[in-house]
């Protein structure tokens, strides 16, 4: 049970995460601030939080429990604004995309590593803002631990605990890791997804080519409407390993590209069936054709 959460950032993630708390009846008061205060007042009225706070100190004071959901670029100024006024047993989380930067600007600035956990659910939507909060946000989401060496086991597990009694599955790994990891199934994608829209508009009637986009077209370019601040922090702070994951992108795209130019259908084919193939064992099924019609 969480007597006071104080919420630094009230829109989609930390908004969700106050109302899937309150939902469960974990959470007794719920103090939130944010640097757009009109943010924080939409999130009073709706209910998210209880208190609309003036400062981030104000807001953590008496907190056994705080989050931090802001882009990841602003975690640095958030964390020397609270150093000296989280409690000695305040278990202190983030949820950034990004876990190097934040990392390390906790250890610029944080007075009390212990008891800081980094966390990165694996969930989100392409709207934000507070009138998005979801308390069904993290039901059956991954949530990845990134604990640095001062975090004690103890606050480890009482992270752990809170995120999977908000319907949660739980991971932990390396902040290296972590990023690596990121880069290849959610930094790449959105960085995929921007560029075709961003393409296709910069065409003569690109806008108008895009009303007559299908499902398929849907799918894949959907996150291309996600934050852009928030996309644009993620980028820059994970950008060796995007930058990396980007080229090993090109290498694939360009022996595509080679295989239409050259008409070689039979070699054009074998890379599709191995795209496919990998796609249905990530997803756990059977490959195509070893399933029945």
């Amino acid at each position: 049970m969480v007597d006071v959460l104080g919420l630094i950032g009230c829109g989609l993630i930390g908004g969700s995460f106050a109302l899937a708390l309150k939902r469960a009846g974990l959470v007794r008061r719920v103090v939130g601030y944010s640097n757009c205060h009109s943010m924080a007042e939409k999130a009073r009225q709706l209910g998210v939080i209880d208190v609309c706070s003036s400062s981030i100190l104000q807001s953590i004071s008496g907190a056994d429990l705080v989050l931090v959901a802001v882009p990841v670029a602003a975690s640095e100024s958030v964390f020397a604004a609270m150093q000296h006024g989280l409690g000695s047993q305040t278990l202190l989380m983030d949820v950034g995309s990004t876990k190097g930067s934040v990392v390390d600007a906790a250890q610029r600035t944080l007075l009390r590593l212990e008891n800081f956990v980094p966390a990165h659910p694996i969930a989100g939507k392409e709207a934000s803002g507070p009138e998005h909060a979801d308390p069904d946000l993290f039901l059956n989401r991954q949530v990845v631990l990134t604990p640095v060496a001062a975090s004690s086991v103890r606050q480890v597990e009482r992270a752990a605990s809170l995120w999977k009694a908000l319907g949660a599955h739980v991971s932990t790994m390396g902040v290296a890791d972590h990023d690596a990891s990121m880069a290849v199934v959610s930094h790449l994608p959105h960085l995929l997804a921007f560029a075709a829209v961003s393409a296709i508009k910069a065409q003569p009637g690109g806008l108008d080519l895009l009303k007559l986009a299908g499902a398929e077209f849907a799918d894949f370019s959907r996150i291309a409407a996600s934050s852009p601040e928030m996309w644009r922090d993620i980028f820059l702070c994970n950008r060796e390993q995007i930058l990396l994951q980007s080229q090993i992108f090109r290498r694939a795209l360009m022996e595509l590209e080679n295989h239409v130019a050259a008409g070689d259908g039979m070699a054009l084919s074998q890379s599709i069936e191995n795209a496919s193939r990998a796609r249905f064992r990530s997803a756990g099924l059977p490959p195509r054709n070893d399933r029945s019609p």
